[in-house]
């Protein structure tokens, strides 16, 4: 039975159910101290004083440190495009801009010690002027740094073009937002470093880091302490949730390096769920302003988006996101003249940084609402306009206005097949019904219809493949796993092209010292790239195999041929004789001293696009705006599945995140820049009790980038979800003339909205 296309059982599950996995907070080395933060309670103030002598003097205490006191300067952000001026120390100095900014580091021996100790650290604050929304700061409001004379990061202009609306019959315009998010991982944030020498008496850290990017982890490290590569050792154990907030390090994790280096004793840290809401990164916070127009009959024409990216109070990967949503602003449809610009601005708020699709369901939540406002405006179904509207399947490879290199896409397949299993007409059906019904709940129906680019920077991946004496494998990637099943999916793609058996096959990552390059875990790339660089360091692994096996077998290497059932070489015509993968790789060690062992390093040809579609059935109390989601019914195609199970599983998780967004997560700040949803008992987060049924149609469109013919898939749901649960809240009150309803959409919203107010 061929391993590719089978649902087989995840292997990594059995010990995180039993056993429990090791996390970095299960790390502690001898002698560790633990790292406690003193964080700013104001969003925007003048540090007039740190006092720290008190709590220095407290029981168990070792160090109390300032930036001053670890010698840490003020350092520019890192992409080449944001405003150098907006610098950041790692610890606030002079001045803090967000609540939760860390202003000193307690380091003591237990964990409860440094908490008692930094009740004692007395600050001085000067308040200033705050600024929480981002349309106020990017027209001017209170500036961060006194330096500029205003909060734009970086920033997309718009074209000096003539007016794309010109001669169109409708036009629409919306102004919309996509709330502001916290990642809110299962684990959150850890890190744990150690300091000693290396065999040339060279300084020589380890790191223990929950991340996506191992590697990019190292470097980074690398770059803060001026060491060669080889002097930095980052281990990934397991990791409790990624998505986009753990793709790089934080101040935090620099800090705790720093402190570890100057105390001469291991440090480690793990962040309270408390700190988490306040410090791990937020996500989307996007808020656009729509245009959309075309003829009466239905055929978009032209479409301007504005997008203002509120980056939170030092301009991080978030402040990025719309170069992501500028790639994807024509989503699945054949629009002449498409128009971007985006502002990028900070308020005293969290820092926003990636978060499962970073940009491109920015991009589809707003294109797919205005596709509905269109509709309803030129009064045709939903259904009728986006087919109409459709870049067509014989047009692909194909260019879109904004520049991105579309690989395949087959729209109408995939929303003709939603529309068959879901019996599209009988739930329009159902809905007249209910709405001639007052004492009937109300029902939506909502359409999206996405595309999306994974690999965004078409990034390269490492991986490696080595027989044991014993026949079993030992598989290198320097993809990194949190939550996704690489150990599963790289063992089948391995046994695939070797034969040998997949329970036998060992899957390894996350230990820079172990895996000494890697492009990590991020925009859906693990498949198509890690998956792609195990397969074909699998099949020089057979070309290898069979160098060696003609040896044994007395033949010629182009007469050998492997056996993957059996997992033999033999000589083509006499099978019966044969020798196993065992034999070969003792036989190697035996006569070289050297193991089988091939590594590849696979770049591919360029991005590549899922698509999809997704409707979602909700249902509407008109005494009260609960919103409910019935059904969800999604038809996601992610080009080659290995393992669908395991796409199952990330569509699934992807809808809950979509629904989340769409009608109940959202960070709020008052204005004056106090969080008021720091804890789960405020900040909304869908359980399975608010899951709706789901449905996943299966369809496969391989891509010709990879060999594997793979495309993304672990970020796909939420971006087809979350439109399709927003547009269907609307249209389930679409027949009392509302229009639009902002997300997340909430009781609160909607049962205005039904007694019009």
């Amino acid at each position: 039975m061929s391993m590719i296309g089978t649902s087989v059982i995840r292997n990594e599950d059995p010990e995180l159910l039993t056993t429990g996995g090791r996390y970095v907070d299960d790390v502690s080395p001898q002698g560790s101290l633990h790292a406690t933060f003193v964080r700013s309670v104001m969003a925007h103030a003048t540090l007039a004083e740190v006092d720290v002598t008190e709590a220095a003097e407290m029981p168990g205490v070792a160090a109390v440190w300032t930036a001053a006191d670890l010698n840490l300067q003020p350092k520019p952000p890192s992409l080449p495009m944001f405003n150098k001026a907006m610098t950041r120390t790692h610890l606030a100095v002079d001045r803090v801009r967000y609540v939760g900014e860390p202003v000193a580091v307690i380091l003591s021996e237990t964990n409860e010690q440094g908490v008692d100790a930094a009740e004692a650290v007395f600050i001085d604050y000067e308040p200033l002027d705050v600024v929480i929304d981002a349309r106020a700061s990017a027209d001017g409001g209170p500036v961060l740094f006194d330096e500029l004379d205003s909060n734009i990061v970086w920033a997309q202009p718009s074209p000096n073009a003539p007016d794309l609306f010109d001669g169109c019959e409708v036009v629409v315009e919306q102004s919309l937002s996509n709330p502001r998010m916290n990642v809110a991982a299962i684990e959150s944030r850890a890190t744990a470093s150690l300091w000693g020498l290396d065999a040339d008496g060279r300084e020589h850290l380890t790191q223990w880091a929950s991340s996506q990017f191992p590697h990019g982890t190292r470097d980074g490290l690398v770059g803060e302490f001026g060491l060669e590569t080889e002097q930095v050792r980052v281990i990934t154990p397991d990791v409790g949730g990624g998505f986009g907030g753990k793709n790089g390090l934080y101040v935090e994790d620099l800090v705790v390096a720093h402190a570890a280096r100057k105390v001469g004793r291991p440090v480690r840290w793990a962040e309270t769920r408390s700190e988490s809401m306040l410090n791990f990164a937020h996500g989307r916070a996007m808020h656009f302003d729509a245009k959309i127009g075309g003829t009466a009959d239905g055929k978009i024409t032209a479409y301007k988006l504005h997008a203002i990216q509120d980056s939170g109070a030092y301009p991080a990967i978030g402040a990025a996101l719309p170069m992501f949503t500028s790639m994807m602003a024509s989503g699945v449809y054949d629009m002449t003249n498409v128009e971007f610009s985006s502002q990028s601005v900070l308020t005293n708020s969290t820092p926003v940084g990636a978060f499962r699709g970073a940009g491109r369901p920015e991009a589809t939540s707003a294109l797919e609402r205005m596709v509905d406002l269109f509709a309803a405006e030129v009064g045709m179904d939903p259904v009728e306009v986006r087919r109409k509207n459709f870049i067509a399947p014989e047009a692909f490879p194909y260019v879109t206005p904004t520049g991105s290199n579309m690989d395949s896409g087959d729209y109408s397949m995939a929303m003709d097949a939603v529309i068959r299993a879901a019996d599209y007409a009988g739930l329009r059906a159902e809905q007249e019904r209910r709405r001639a019904d007052a004492q009937l709940k109300l029902l939506g129906l909502g359409w999206s219809v996405y595309v999306e680019i994974t690999n965004p920077m078409s990034n390269g991946e490492f991986g490696s493949i080595e027989v044991r004496p014993d026949g079993s494998a030992l598989v290198l990637t320097g993809s990194s796993a949190h939550g996704q099943g690489h150990h599963t999916t790289f063992a089948q793609l391995a046994s695939e092209v070797t034969g040998i058996a997949f329970d036998k096959i060992e899957v390894r990552h996350g230990d820079t010292d172990e895996v000494k390059r890697g492009g990590g875990t991020g925009g859906s790339k693990s498949l198509q790239l890690g998956g792609s660089a195990v397969t074909r360091a699998s099949e020089t692994l057979v070309d290898q195999a069979k160098q060696v096996a003609a040896a044994m077998l007395e033949a010629n290497p182009e007469d050998i041929v492997l056996d993957t059932t059996a997992g033999a070489f033999s000589v083509v015509g006499t099978p019966a004789i044969s020798t196993s993968w065992a034999d070969i790789a003792s036989h190697q060690m035996n006569e070289t001293g050297l193991s089988l062992l091939a590594e590849d390093d696979f770049k591919p040809e360029g991005a590549t696009f899922p698509f999809g579609a997704h409707l979602a059935v909700v249902e509407v109390d008109r005494e009260t705006g609960e919103v409910e989601a019935l059904r969800h019914v999604a038809c996601d195609d992610a080009g080659t599945i290995i393992n669908p199970m395991l796409v199952d599983g990330q569509v699934h998780g992807g809808i809950a995140s979509g629904l989340g967004l769409a009608l109940m997560e959202e960070f709020h700040y008052d204005e004056d820049g106090n969080p008021l949803t720091a804890n789960f008992m405020d900040y909304a987060i869908p359980s399975a009790a608010e899951f709706p049924s789901f449905d996943r149609l299966a369809m496969e469109t391989p891509t010709d980038r990879n060999p594997l013919g793979a495309k993304g898939i672990g970020e796909a749901g939420t971006i087809g979800a979350t439109p399709a649960l927003h547009n269907a809240v609307v249209d389930a009150l679409a027949h009392l003339g509302v229009r639009h309803i902002e997300m997340p959409t909430t009781p609160q919203k909607v049962w205005r909205k039904i007694n019009g107010r």
